[in-house]
């Protein structure tokens, strides 16, 4: 039996997870958390086989964040990331900080439990398509912004304000501006719309 723990700030999506998992006799999903402190919380108490990661919570903590201390714990389990962002920098930063595999939420339940078996094994478990640019990635090295960065700039390149971003992401003006140098030193750049256009042109922001 392969114990799960599932994590996503959406109920829905977790009632999903559960409800389309349950329909294997080999997994069993014995906790639930919304929030990045809650999940490693139950990884530490629970001591499950996987992990099921978002990378977005809606707080400063980020999946990535929450899978680094998770898998620093005693009797770390496997972290498999589930999520609907899929830029260079979120993969590479998931896997950089522990993660076992990299799913996206349209996979096939298929490729979804295969994966899950794959991480409580111990194995590897990439999306070929993500196993690809990953690859590509590794051979041809580029600047790395954090999952939280990607975030930051993903609303900047949609009009968004410091003040907006701040406030949707429930930070102070202070660590926006803080997130926007280290976004412009890493691309070399230093303005909003070089930055938005360095990204997308390195695959960074799609």
């Amino acid at each position: 039996m392969i114990r799960i723990v599932l994590a996503d700030d959406h109920p829905v999506v977790r009632t999903g997870l559960r409800a389309m998992l349950s329909g294997d006799p080999d997994l069993d999903v014995i906790g639930e958390a919304a929030t990045p402190d809650d999940v490693v919380a139950l990884a530490s108490d629970l001591i499950p086989d996987v992990v099921l990661m978002d990378l977005q919570f809606g707080t400063d903590q980020t999946g990535a964040d929450a899978t680094r201390r998770i898998r620093a714990l005693h009797h770390p389990p496997a972290v498999l990331v589930l999520t609907n962002y899929d830029t260079d920098s979120d993969i590479l930063g998931a896997v950089e900080a522990g993660a076992s595999g990299y799913l996206l939420k349209d996979a096939p339940l298929e490729e979804l439990i295969a994966a899950i078996r794959a991480a409580a094994a111990g194995e590897t478990a990439l999306a070929p398509a993500i196993a690809g640019r990953l690859l590509a990635r590794m051979r041809s090295p580029q600047p790395n912004l954090s999952a939280r960065e990607t975030e930051v700039l993903r609303l900047v390149a949609n009009g968004a304000t410091n003040n907006d971003i701040a406030a949707r992401l429930h930070i102070s003006d202070a660590t926006v501006k803080s997130h926007l140098v280290h976004i412009y030193t890493k691309l070399g750049v230093s303005s909003r719309t070089a930055a938005v256009a360095s990204a997308r042109d390195s695959g960074l922001l799609w």
